[in-house]
């Protein structure tokens, strides 16, 4: 058994199973929202925050402990990158639970959560596929061609700076608008290139804003991650979903099937940067992926703790 620990800006993820011939296989999944990055400051993040945090990795520490497991790899996020006092929540962990934190690049985030995603979908099947990632502090955006990963890059569009720093639409909106615009113009000629046009580019979407739309959109009252992974999520549904949430409050939001507690406050600002993605690629339906970042990390774990590799 293996384990995978993703500590996120927003939510801190556990994820136990086991990799035969390149497949995932969950066998335990668990998350806590944290809030990791909410009330950041210049001094860096806040001692709740951090406080929140361990006790959540106290709590999967405990699960690891209680099952067979061969091998751990925990992961810090945006939230951990550009904190100023991260090295306290390093070595608060390592001396409070054992665990081990790595902090991981944008990039390598990037391409842990393609492999999570590669490992649900025959992603040789679409000539262009535009994965993206939308957490808490940061956003990915990977552009595969045949299933090769032909760009990538890691901007800070996160759903809890957006919705802490910039409440105001308007404002909010210009810095997901510019953001969303430049990977674009960066994709662009990459299309040109193979004559491609926007609209052909599959749209893959991963993590909580995503799945959480997912979810809504089928009323789970119970997550179920087979019926999300590979489920798809035409715009006018996305749209409509965005539209019925707007006038409500957090709680409200938060009583409506397949709404996670703690994340009320984020969705709008997560839909935002999908519709505008949608938009500029002229998108009608996103896929969605329940595998990514957790799922990439078992994958890249040494081969010797793997099955028929």
């Amino acid at each position: 058994m293996l384990a995978s620990i993703d500590i996120g800006s927003n939510t801190v993820r556990l994820l136990l199973g086991s990799v035969e011939n390149r497949i995932v296989i969950p066998a335990m999944y668990a998350r806590r929202i944290t809030r990791l990055k909410g009330g950041q400051t210049e001094a860096g993040l806040t001692a709740e925050a951090m406080g929140r945090t361990l006790s959540a990795l106290k709590e999967f520490s405990g699960i690891i402990a209680q099952n067979n497991v061969v091998a751990t790899r925990v992961v810090g996020t945006e939230a951990l990158r550009s904190a100023p006092n991260r090295h306290e929540v390093v070595t608060s962990l390592l001396d409070e639970t054992g665990l081990k934190l790595e902090l991981i690049s944008g990039d390598e985030e990037a391409l842990l959560t393609t492999a999570g995603v590669c490992s649900a979908f025959d992603t040789s099947s679409s000539d262009f596929m535009l994965v993206f990632d939308i957490g808490g502090g940061s956003t990915e955006f990977i552009l595969l061609h045949q299933g090769d990963i032909v760009f990538q890059t890691s901007r800070r569009l996160g759903v809890v700076d957006l919705t802490e720093s910039l409440p105001d639409y308007i404002q909010r909106e210009t810095l997901i608008s510019t953001t969303v615009t430049s990977v674009h113009n960066m994709i662009e000629p990459i299309l040109e290139k193979f004559k491609v046009l926007p609209e052909t580019v599959t749209l893959v979407g991963t993590a909580g804003t995503v799945t959480t739309l997912a979810a809504i959109n089928f009323e789970m009252t119970d997550y179920d991650w087979r019926k999300i992974n590979g489920s798809s999520l035409d715009i006018s549904v996305i749209e409509s979903i965005y539209k019925r949430l707007a006038p409500l409050s957090v709680s409200e939001r938060e009583s409506i099937p397949g709404m996670e507690k703690g994340r009320g406050d984020l969705l709008p600002a997560g839909i935002e940067i999908i519709l505008e993605l949608m938009q500029q690629f002229r998108a009608t339906k996103l896929t969605v992926s329940d595998f990514g970042l957790l799922e990439g990390i078992l994958l890249t774990m040494p081969t010797i703790y793997r099955s028929n590799d």
